[in-house]
């Protein structure tokens, strides 16, 4: 997720909702680096718990625990002053919003004393070459307090995602000086704490087959997986009728929708159309374009989509279907699953090697008379 490892000196910060586990991962992370040698000394500065609510989690998810130094303190000053003096060579800060300085008058948690432990922990790792990782929250609505007004002053930003109901956790780069911005970590919560998981498609091909539902070939940075796609397209008599997305973008759903009416004459007009990525994953590449129409046109139809087929492809206002990207490494991964062909723009078939299990399309219309009518369906 950081390019290969963290770089010293460098301010990382690690945003997501309260309650969906940046202080296990990170303590995970402290675990880790003090296993890896004596000479790297780690300090957690918890300003949310208690040192012994902290040692009963470290006890349960750390192989060494006696390894990482806790210091219970929100004032700055007294925090920088002991950083200094231990010199540690990674720091994880939990929370930003719990410190305080005694130079300003404001409350802990308003701008102003957020901005200012942020740039005096900046100046920090710069000069003595100390990595810093500073946990903030956010909330669903951005609040001005969250780790949003700091992203232009650390290094990195990862945003923690997913459902605190759900086992799932998905770690993506939203800002990095030193690696890639595409990057997707996928974890799961246990007794033992996060986990990665090395195989994606997996858990988020729970179940498919029914109308509704279709399989997308996704890209993130270096990882890709595949993901199952569910529409839900009901009469409404609302004189607005809705257009409602989780882990889709609802904008790009009511472009969708027009183009299915427009090209595909689908009457979908006079319907509340829901749409899910399974699983809490957010998709955020155009190539899921396919999946999302066929899911929907699956849904109004009434009709399985083929269950050998995976699919991907950017769709145009023309109802035109676009390239992508990177089909080998789609078309790898939805065989190694076990898919037997993958539906896709024409011009992305046409750069695979022949023999390739592929079908190139021309147009969304095409799409779906193909996928409405396999012989399984």
């Amino acid at each position: 997720m950081l390019g290969g490892g963290i770089v010293p000196g460098s301010l990382v910060l690690v945003g997501g909702e309260p309650g969906i586990g940046k202080s296990t991962l990170l303590l995970q992370v402290l675990d880790a680096v003090a296993a890896a040698g004596a000479e790297r000394s780690v300090m957690l500065v918890c300003g949310e718990e208690s040192p012994a609510q902290v040692k009963m989690r470290a006890e349960r998810i750390c192989a060494a625990p006696g390894a990482i130094q806790v210091l219970a303190e929100t004032e700055l000053e007294t925090i920088l002053a002991a950083l200094v003096e231990r010199r540690p060579a990674l720091v994880v800060v939990d929370s930003v919003q719990t410190l305080y300085s005694d130079e300003l008058s404001s409350a802990p948690g308003s701008v102003s004393q957020v901005r200012e432990a942020t740039s005096r922990f900046l100046r920090l790792a710069k000069e003595s070459g100390t990595a810093v990782f500073l946990v903030g929250h956010v909330t669903k609505d951005g609040a001005i307090a969250g780790p949003r007004v700091l992203e232009h002053m650390v290094d990195t930003v990862l945003q923690f995602e997913g459902d605190r109901n759900r086992f799932f956790r998905l770690l993506r780069a939203v800002k990095n000086r030193f690696g890639s911005t595409n990057e997707l970590g996928v974890f799961e919560m246990g007794q033992r704490g996060l986990e990665a998981v090395a195989d994606p498609s997996a858990i988020f091909l729970v179940q498919r087959g029914a109308a509704g539902s279709c399989v997308h070939v996704a890209v993130e940075g270096t990882r890709c997986f595949l993901v199952e796609v569910q529409a839900l397209v009901n009469p409404t008599d609302l004189a607005l009728p809705r257009r409602l997305a989780t882990g889709f973008d609802r904008n790009r759903l009511a472009m969708i929708v027009a183009v299915l009416g427009r090209h595909c004459r689908l009457t979908l007009a006079s319907a509340d159309i829901f749409v899910n990525i399974v699983g809490g994953v957010r998709i955020e590449e155009p190539a899921a374009d396919l999946a999302v129409a066929l899911a929907v046109a699956s849904a109004e139809r009434g009709i399985a989509l083929a269950r050998n087929a995976a699919v991907f492809g950017e769709i145009g206002l023309t109802g035109e279907l676009r390239s992508s990207g990177q089909p080998e490494r789609r078309v790898a991964e939805a065989t190694k699953v076990g898919f037997e062909t993958v539906l896709m723009p024409l011009a992305d078939a046409r750069r695979l090697r022949n023999g390739a299990p592929v079908e190139g399309l021309v147009s969304l219309r095409d799409a779906i008379t193909r996928a409405l009518s396999s012989p399984d369906t």
